[in-house]
């Protein structure tokens, strides 16, 4: 029962802003049941020589669009993804006018037409349309359509878009959060939120990890608005959980079978832990003969509904397929939810921040480190850690 995974979190523990330095956020350091805790620029020394991390290289866009209407009333478009399948790398470069599924703030002032607004950029005029097509389960269809028409819809978002901070952040975006709110190794864009785990590394420890020996790897895994929704029904079982785009590249899938056993592979975020978790399930697809060809694509019950096999042979499978078809990444969709109950394939370890209530996130770390999650959390509640995005950090070893 979801109730069995909340916790009293007061308003001042959430972290409105980002420290000055990114890496001197504390650590809290779960090792094989015992708590202890250090600042996280010094992980390189608490991470186990030989590991491999694996990021999420995902980029947050500006995914806010604010526009007006005759009276002067502000209506917020919140860009969610591309209408249909669009690949986001496709959809970000379409020149002229997009169609996506987006979440809208204040509809009840968008009565019908078009909303229009106008900014000048470079010395020219650029002038940015909505118009509201239908509705499309709890968002809608919005037409973004402008002028000039040459300009992608990435440069659009980059001129008219704000950044979109989680809304547990009682606050408008400031120029600082153009950076702050992004990972020192972000490149892919596609996300409307942060990998938060990722907002302590710096340069210098990622320096630091290879002078320590530790591998690093890359994943992409776009994240969406739903990972801010709580699971609200009384059963986990009747949550719906949100799709979110990924990507892997075949050089890390070897990576991961090489390391597979050795009980040394640590997530760096709860994204890439679902996204090499959904990996290893495809892998069992191809195994089991279920996968029929195009994308990969992972439900939310798959690991519930199936029986696993080895993670070694599932990998070389993953490779032996991309191999065959000539797949140098696989690009596909993932509904997986991990909760209480699923067996970890690939992960020894996660750095991660400190979850909502009652939020999947919290499931997934309830998962992983099973009911020693809520001492984890009293621990760092009594011990002025700061939680959410812009919060601290935990190192959790099994």
């Amino acid at each position: 029962m979801i109730k069995d995974f909340t916790y009293e979190l007061p308003p001042e523990k959430i972290a409105q802003f980002p420290l000055k330095e990114r890496d001197s956020s504390k650590l809290l350091i779960y090792n094989k049941g015992k708590i202890s805790h250090d600042i996280f620029r010094n992980i390189a020394g608490i991470i186990p020589e030989n590991s491999l991390l694996i990021f999420n290289d995902t980029k947050v866009i500006n995914a806010r669009l604010k526009f007006q209407n005759p009276a002067g009333k502000e209506i917020e478009v919140f860009t969610l993804e591309p209408e249909g399948n669009t690949e986001l790398v496709t959809a970000l470069s379409t020149k002229g006018s997009v169609s996506w599924v987006c979440l809208v703030g204040n509809l009840k002032a968008w009565k019908s037409g078009t909303l229009t607004t106008s900014r000048i950029f470079n010395g020219t005029e650029c002038r940015l349309e909505a118009e509201l097509i239908s509705k499309q389960a709890d968002a809608f269809l919005v037409k973004l359509s402008w002028q000039p028409e040459e300009l992608t819809f990435a440069e659009i978002l980059e001129i008219f878009g704000q950044i979109p901070l989680p809304p547990y952040m009682k606050r408008d975006a400031t120029p600082d959060d153009m950076t702050t709110y992004q990972t020192v190794y972000s490149e892919s864009e596609g996300s409307v939120a942060a990998p938060t785990a990722g907002l302590h590394f710096t340069h210098g420890v990622l320096d630091s990890l290879k002078k320590n020996n530790i591998k690093t790897g890359f994943v992409t895994l776009h994240i969406g608005a739903g990972t801010f929704k709580p699971v609200k029904t009384d059963s986990i079982s009747e949550h719906d959980m949100h799709s979110e785009s990924i990507y892997i590249e075949l050089s890390l899938v070897e990576e991961i079978a090489v390391n597979i056993g050795a009980n040394r592979i640590i997530a760096v975020g709860t994204t890439s832990m679902r996204t090499v978790e959904s990996l290893y399930w495809f892998g069992v697809q191809l195994i089991q003969g279920r996968h029929k060809g195009g994308e990969l694509n992972i439900t939310q019950w798959e690991p519930y509904e199936n029986e696993p096999e080895d993670p070694a042979k599932a990998f070389q499978a993953i490779i032996s397929y991309m191999k065959q078809n000539n797949l140098k990444y696989l690009y596909g969709k993932t509904n997986i939810i991990i909760v209480p109950g699923y067996d970890f394939k690939v992960f020894s370890g996660i750095i991660t921040n400190f979850h909502q209530p009652q939020s999947t996130l919290l499931l997934l770390i309830a998962a992983f480190i099973g009911s020693d999650w809520k001492g984890l959390y009293e621990y760092a509640l009594n011990n002025d850690f700061r939680f959410l995005s812009y919060g601290d950090s935990s190192l959790l070893l099994k």
